[in-house]
């Protein structure tokens, strides 16, 4: 009977295996039972790559493992993208390339106790540079981050509020490194179960003794969601549907009111005629509304996608334009390189413009909000920089309305319990079409979330908190060790070999020999 390992020599099934593998820690995010298949899922994938028999062979089982987690996270792209969604997840998955090449130097035949234990550092910190180069906007940012598939664990929420979706990420690899040796390496069995009761013994101390934020007071947050507007003239059709949505809310005693993103197809300075109804609504509400103007703007060349604060007099002068753009969704990088992406899917026809600083505003009540739009929610940064200029709500304007049928809604709306667990402040995320869902300042879930076919208003009683988290406070210190951890690899190993090629034996070479007599003349 032929040996798993027998089958797998064949370098095209190895290669699909590999891909297989690399896909399977998706089925931890869109499910939220399934969380805990996050801390097993990676086995089979780093199983496969430590019996490489080359180095160059797991580099390529990293790859085509990249490729096919790329793909996987990314497969509700395919009807905008098409074949361009298989060419993006292949060159990103390169990126996993050099950890292949490490899971099988750290993990490879029967690894020493040391070995394994400098694995368990090592591999989440090369799967974490892995995830911070990825996540550069161009790249197409940090969607599907590892650590992101436990945003409705209270223990992980508390970790996250300590060193962010990165931490998550680097304990959620360790523990799969940890498990994986267990499973296949009987003797070196003492420290992969040392590295699980570390993981362990730190989730305890972080639910013990990190901070936990304060509440203080709450504000009423209306969120409207239109639903799809399909035909001709959905623009204007969409706003007479949000604003007899809004007429709803009167006498609801609320602190704001959200639209969703492009909820205003029109520029308001252009439209004064939108902005004189949005303003009679502040009025018959009692409260701002915050909506997203997608447009060409009369005092800047280009189309914006902005959040404009509305209150009772009109427009108030706050506005945020939308700095982080979706690659290929609303602007094509490279675009004389890469301009062919529009005739094989759903790619910007027109770029996009982008703003250049984030803006915190002050909505009537007295409450300080920080927007961001779609996209900007998957980026830790953007809302730790929020609440460090004394944004009290987050707020996320957003649409999903060309990915209904797929986990797309569900798997955005999740972030927003990252953001606010990170931060300490609560977290509002409106969609034009769902799902809609507000996040306490502990990343806990407030009221029910509004599904993708939902045409409706909910009022959410939201609790604002005081206090900063470690990560606010700190950063993405994570990182920086996974830096740390590296550079020291890249230093011991550089060391190394130079000792080694210092204590070589020097080749031997013959003697040199005398020949006596005259040299021949040329030509003779």
């Amino acid at each position: 009977m032929k040996r798993p390992e027998d089958w797998l020599v064949s370098p095209w099934r190895r290669g699909v295996v590999a891909a297989l593998a690399g896909a399977l820690p998706v089925f931890a995010f869109p499910a939220p039972s399934w969380w805990w298949f996050a801390y097993v899922a990676l086995v089979p994938w780093i199983l496969l790559v430590r019996s490489a028999p080359t180095g160059r062979r797991a580099a390529y089982d990293g790859w085509l493992g990249g490729l096919g987690f790329m793909l996987a996270v990314h497969h509700w792209l395919l009807p905008s993208l098409h074949v361009f969604t298989v060419v993006i997840a292949a060159l990103l998955g390169a990126l996993w390339a050099p950890w292949g090449w490490l899971v099988r130097r750290f993990l490879a035949g029967v690894p020493s106790p040391g070995r394994v234990g400098a694995g368990l550092l090592v591999l989440p910190s090369g799967w974490l540079m892995v995830e911070l180069v990825r996540s550069w906007q161009g790249l197409g940012g940090p969607w599907g981050l590892l650590g992101s598939s436990q945003w409705q664990v209270a223990p992980a929420l508390r970790l996250a509020s300590v060193g962010g979706v990165w931490l998550l990420s680097f304990l959620v690899v360790a523990v799969n490194v940890a498990v994986a040796v267990l499973v296949s390496v009987r003797e070196s069995r003492m420290p992969a179960v040392a590295g699980l009761v570390a993981t362990a013994a730190a989730t305890s101390a972080a639910w013990v003794w990190s901070p936990r934020p304060g509440v203080d007071g709450r504000v009423r947050i209306a969120v409207v969601q239109p639903g799809v507007v399909d035909g001709s003239g959905s623009g204007d059709k969409r706003f007479a549907r949000e604003e007899a949505l809004t007429r709803t809310l009167a006498g609801r005693h609320l602190d704001l009111v959200v639209w969703g993103e492009s909820s205003v197809g029109f520029d308001l300075t252009d439209r004064p005629d939108l902005a004189n109804r949005l303003a009679a609504l502040s009025r018959l509400t009692g409260a701002d509304i915050m909506v997203n103007v997608d447009a060409r703007r009369s005092d800047h060349p280009g189309i914006y996608k902005s959040s404009v604060l509305v209150g009772p007099q009109g427009p108030t002068g706050a506005r945020y334009d939308k700095m982080r753009l979706v690659p290929f969704g609303e602007y094509i990088p490279a675009r004389s390189l890469l301009g062919w992406a529009t005739s094989v899917g759903k790619a910007a026809g027109e770029d996009r413009r982008k703003g250049t600083e984030q803006v915190v505003m002050n909505v009537g009540h007295g409450l300080r909000v920080g927007p961001m739009v779609c996209f900007e929610t998957a980026f830790p940064d953007m809302s730790r920089h929020l609440a460090q200029d004394g944004a009290e709500v987050l707020l996320a304007q957003s649409s999903t309305s060309t990915f209904q049928q797929s986990w797309a809604p569900e798997q955005h709306a999740s972030l927003a319990a990252l953001r606010a667990a990170e931060t300490g402040r609560p977290m509002v995320h409106a969609t034009l079409t769902g799902v809609s869902a507000v996040y306490g300042p502990s990343g806990e879930r407030i009221g029910s979330w509004l599904g993708t076919d939902a045409s409706t208003t909910m009022v959410y009683d939201v609790p604002l908190a005081r206090g900063v988290t470690p990560y606010v406070r700190f950063g993405d210190w994570p990182v920086h060790g996974a830096l740390l951890v590296l550079a020291a690899l890249c230093a011991t190993e550089g060391t190394r070999a130079f000792r080694l090629r210092r204590s070589a034996p020097e080749p031997h070479a013959p003697r040199a020999r005398t020949v006596h007599g005259s040299p021949a003349r040329p030509g003779r």
